[in-house]
């Protein structure tokens, strides 16, 4: 299963780029039609307003993307991700110019 530092994003019950976000591992099916992060199983899904990915269980629309190297993540709003503890390390490397694992040669 691939595993990705992604940025996440919760949409659902907040205003454009003001949800909670995230950078995290987040681990993908083989298709890349799935996420599982934070304990949810996140569905890909085409012609969504400002979103990418739901939740299979609750529906609530999430913002999956890898991370940016000058922390513009969100579209529209600032946004001050939390760092999970397991991903700060990788984090750091990358904004101080290491590629994305997985992500080496483009």
């Amino acid at each position: 299963m691939p595993r990705r530092l992604m940025f996440v994003q919760l949409k659902t019950g907040y205003d454009t780029d003001r949800g909670p976000s995230w950078i995290g591992w987040v681990d993908f099916s083989k298709t890349w039609s799935t996420a599982y992060f934070h304990g949810r199983t996140l569905r890909r899904a085409p012609g969504m307003f400002d979103a990418n990915f739901y939740d299979v269980q609750t529906d609530e629309e999430f913002w999956v993307s890898g991370p940016k190297r000058d922390r513009t993540d969100t579209r529209y709003g600032p946004a001050n991700p939390e760092i999970e503890p397991g991903a700060v390390t990788t984090y750091h490397a990358f904004l101080d110019g290491a590629p994305l694992p997985g992500r080496e040669n483009g």
